[in-house]
């Protein structure tokens, strides 16, 4: 793929801003490798480690959506607009936020209610187990929660811009990083648990 040095760099502040957030949210997924090298349809690419979990708190899920939302929102905090570069992204938050209103219960608005049907009985039925009222309450709070996490992925990249950009450049010059990169400009993430070593 041809892109031009101005395409590059917003690539690279794109990625640079999952690697911000995810590195400064607690429940977010380690980053290990970012890449602004075009792969397939994807133009930029971010490898994390995530921890092996049999629940998920809402905590956590609105980490994750925040460090997705951070690639939009760094765009946003350098440029002051956006791309189509984050498709796959508002995917990826647009299902997160939908499961959490209307599979898992997490929504105080809807309350502990799912309507997730494991029979696998409504594959074919076209009707919605909720009224119209309901479906307009769930579009909010989906929508609501997602603006919630950009707004939220924004005033972190803004706290921490200088940083945000130095990364930026440094994708920009070496195309690929790894998590060392980050601790050079961060520090060490502060809610990573120290590895005990027992003789």
């Amino acid at each position: 793929k041809i892109i031009t040095p101005e395409e590059k760099y917003a690539i690279a502040i794109h990625e640079a801003g999952h690697a911000t957030v995810s590195w400064l949210t607690e429940h977010a997924a380690p980053l290990i490798k970012v890449t602004i090298v075009p792969r397939g349809t994807s133009l930029g690419a971010a490898w994390y480690l995530p921890e092996e979990r049999q629940i998920v708190r809402t905590e956590q899920m609105l980490d994750e959506m925040c460090a997705t939302m951070g690639g939009r929102a760094a765009e946003k905090v350098t440029f002051n607009k956006i791309s189509t570069g984050a498709l796959s992204d508002l995917e990826k938050v647009n299902k997160q936020a939908k499961a959490m209103v209307t599979v898992y219960g997490l929504n105080d608005n809807l309350g502990n209610i799912s309507y997730y049907d494991s029979s696998g009985q409504n594959e074919y039925n076209f009707s919605k187990p909720y009224s119209e009222d309901t479906a307009r309450l769930i579009d909010k709070e989906v929508s609501d929660l997602i603006e919630s996490q950009y707004q939220r992925a924004i005033s972190i990249l803004t706290d921490n811009k200088d940083k945000l950009l130095q990364l930026a450049d440094l994708l920009c010059e070496k195309e690929v990083i790894f998590r060392e990169d980050l601790e050079n400009i961060f520090g060490k993430r502060p809610f990573d648990k120290e590895e005990i070593i027992v003789e």
